[in-house]
């Protein structure tokens, strides 16, 4: 597998595992609040992180089917959103 797919792999499931901390943050802040906007925030990490995941599922089951020349727009796409999700989490915190 190309190094390139490697890293769009690896920080798609580093993007995972900062929605679920993200998750657990939002579940805290609604058990304590009951304010429906964590809830909402909620929802929209547990989307992301099936998103994510199946982004990864996706490049690994089917790395053949991406050109070389596409490689590397996965991979900053990846890390774009970490730096958002890892910004977002520390808003949060």
């Amino acid at each position: 597998m190309d190094p390139t797919m490697d890293i769009a792999v690896v920080f798609s499931l580093l993007n995972a595992a900062v929605l679920l901390v993200l998750l657990a943050m939002y579940s805290t802040i609604v058990l304590r609040t009951r304010a429906s906007y964590p809830a909402s925030l909620m929802i929209f990490s547990s989307l992301l992180l099936v998103q994510n995941l199946l982004t990864a599922y996706s490049y690994l089951a089917m790395t053949n089917f991406f050109g070389a020349t596409v490689l590397p727009y996965l991979a900053i796409i990846s890390m774009l959103q970490f730096g958002g999700l890892v910004a977002l989490t520390r808003i949060t915190l």
